[in-house]
Parts: structure tokens; C-alpha cells; sequence
């Protein structure tokens, strides 16, 4: 994993202007102006913010005739999500304690449920 790529795409992601750019291409693809009718801001912005999105491989510009059509592609966002995940899950010792914990659990319930042998009277005395 390349970590540049990683921190491209989570400074585009930063941008909430961007991350809804990347909502509207997601649902289908998209020229400039269909983009930018979404938005209060100039077009020379939404063009700005479009430069960033390909700059790091989140979209790509198709020509279609004399426009361009915005297209998303996630691959970035596979590769943030899964450097994201390793802060996510524990620990592989962590997980083996937890087991042996469960484990220590059942063995005390099942002693405490299991039927007690009686009482021998030479013990009793």
C-alpha cells in the first residue's frame, strides 16, 4: 500500500464540498455543470475541487463530445478504508484473552450446574 495515495485521498475526503461531489458521482456519472447545479459556489470552484477529485484517482474525466463526464472510481477509497481498518480491530493477543476468559466462564458455570456427589458419612463427622 502506498502511503501517498492514502493521504491524497483522505485530504480530498476532507472537503465536505467534495465528499458531496463524490455522492453525486456515485449515484451516476456526471458533467461539470450538472455538478456545479448542485452547489451555491462558482463554477471555477467546482472545477477546482474536480481537479483535486482526479489529481488522486477519485474520479476520472471521460470525453463525451465536448463535455466531460465525471466518473467515480472508489479504489483510493478501498485503499484509505482499509489502512483505517488496522486501527479498527483488536489485537490478535487481545482476541486469545477474550477467548480464554469466555472459556474460564463456561468451565466455572458448567462446575457450579453440575450435579454434587453425595456426601460420604465418614466425611460428615
Amino acid at each position: 500500500m502506498c502511503y501517498a495515495f492514502v493521504v491524497e485521498a483522505a485530504s480530498a475526503i476532507a472537503d465536505p464540498v467534495r465528499r458531496e461531489i463524490l455522492l453525486l458521482v456515485r449515484e451516476s456519472p456526471r458533467t461539470a455543470g450538472e455538478i456545479a447545479d448542485h452547489f451555491p459556489i462558482s463554477r471555477p470552484a467546482i472545477s477546482r475541487h474536480l481537479r483535486v477529485l482526479r489529481e488522486c484517482g477519485l474520479v476520472h474525466a471521460e470525453a463525451t463530445g465536448r463535455q466531460r463526464v465525471y466518473v467515480l472510481d472508489p479504489a483510493p477509497l478501498v485503499e484509505l478504508a482499509d489502512w483505517i481498518a488496522q486501527f479498527l480491530h483488536q489485537d490478535a493477543w487481545s482476541q486469545r484473552l477474550d477467548a480464554l476468559e469466555t472459556e474460564v466462564h463456561r468451565t466455572r458455570r458448567a462446575r457450579e450446574r453440575a450435579p454434587k456427589p453425595p456426601r460420604s458419612e465418614e466425611n460428615s463427622a
